[in-house]
């Protein structure tokens, strides 16, 4: 049981009320998500994420019970696991948008979605956090693993231009369908219908089944790449948290600007092999906190700078 088991306690009992209120209250009605609102929603989030940051700058020893750090680069460890977080999940909108119009998923559906597999991300994300920070803490060696990994899959993001993703060759996809009868046709928001005395997976499951096994393959990138900020189990997951609960607006907000920012995907993998390289050299050379914040900050603001000034042209 950690020390400041009820900060624990809190912090998740505002997230199962946040989304309540997202779910019961302001989506009650499902309806399309316009550009408007999804943009107010984004600010808001984002805006929550920064009050936090400055709440633990004031009283980061009490809020996650570590002595190892001042307030203020706790705060720094913060906001650099949310910002690796939330840029690493603008490469995962573009894969549920893909898997979205694979599917010809109604728009006033697609929120639903991204809510339920939001629930599940939060669950497998604590419990990858729990198995990275355990396996740092007992074996220091698996730090050189995991800089391996961020180096690796950074590499890789550098050949993916171009490439396109098919649902149907994911394995988990075949194996539901070998198990499960899917119906043809959508049923406005069930996942599951009874029809005579069998019951059947709607293509919504389907989809939620994608988001979900997508969000794990994520998952080992972008975890590895917050703990080669800080081991404060707090901290990291409190980051992964915030910028996960902002995923559905800012999907929203970008769902049609996803595939202009063409550099983007270049910015990711230089993030991936800095932080890859951060946590290799970590033993002999450390880079400030605020050093990793201002290169993960730069290069980010440099790729959607050069998207913008070279737009990609459109074929014919």
């Amino acid at each position: 049981m950690p020390s400041n088991w009820l900060f624990w306690i809190l912090f998740n009992v505002f997230v199962l009320a946040m989304l309540a209120i997202d779910l019961g209250v302001f989506h009650r009605e499902k309806h399309v998500v316009k550009f408007r609102e999804a943009i107010g929603w984004t600010v808001f989030w984002i805006a929550l994420a920064a009050g936090f940051a400055v709440l633990i700058y004031f009283f980061g020893h009490t809020i996650t019970g570590g002595h190892a750090h001042t307030n203020s680069r706790m705060s720094l460890e913060f906001v650099t696991g949310y910002l690796i977080e939330l840029s690493l999940s603008v490469d995962n909108l573009f894969v549920f948008l893909l898997i979205f119009r694979y599917f010809r998923v109604p728009r006033h559906l697609q929120h639903n979605v991204l809510f339920w597999g939001i629930v599940g991300a939060l669950i497998m994300r604590a419990i990858f956090i729990l198995a990275g920070i355990t396996l740092l803490n007992r074996s220091h060696w698996f730090i050189y693993v995991f800089g391996a990994i961020l180096i690796y899959s950074g590499i890789q993001l550098l050949r993916e231009e171009g490439k396109t993703i098919d649902p149907e060759a994911n394995p988990v996809l075949r194996g539901f369908r070998k198990l499960f009868r899917v119906t043809e046709d959508y049923h406005e928001d069930k996942f599951v219908v009874r029809r005579g005395r069998w019951k059947y997976a709607t293509p919504l499951a389907v989809v939620l089944l994608l988001v979900e096994t997508t969000d794990v393959l994520f998952a080992t990138d972008s975890i590895p790449a917050v703990l080669a900020v800080t081991r404060e189990p707090f901290i990291v997951y409190t980051s992964n948290v915030f910028a996960i609960l902002g995923l559905r607006s800012l999907y929203f907000a970008l769902a049609g600007m996803i595939e202009a920012f063409h550099f983007l995907h270049y910015g990711l993998s230089v993030i991936l092999i800095f932080i890859g390289l951060k946590m290799l050299t970590s033993n002999y050379i450390e880079i400030p906190i605020g050093i990793a914040l201002g290169v993960v900050a730069g290069v980010l603001v440099v790729s959607v700078a050069l998207s913008v000034m070279f737009p990609r042209k459109a074929h014919a």
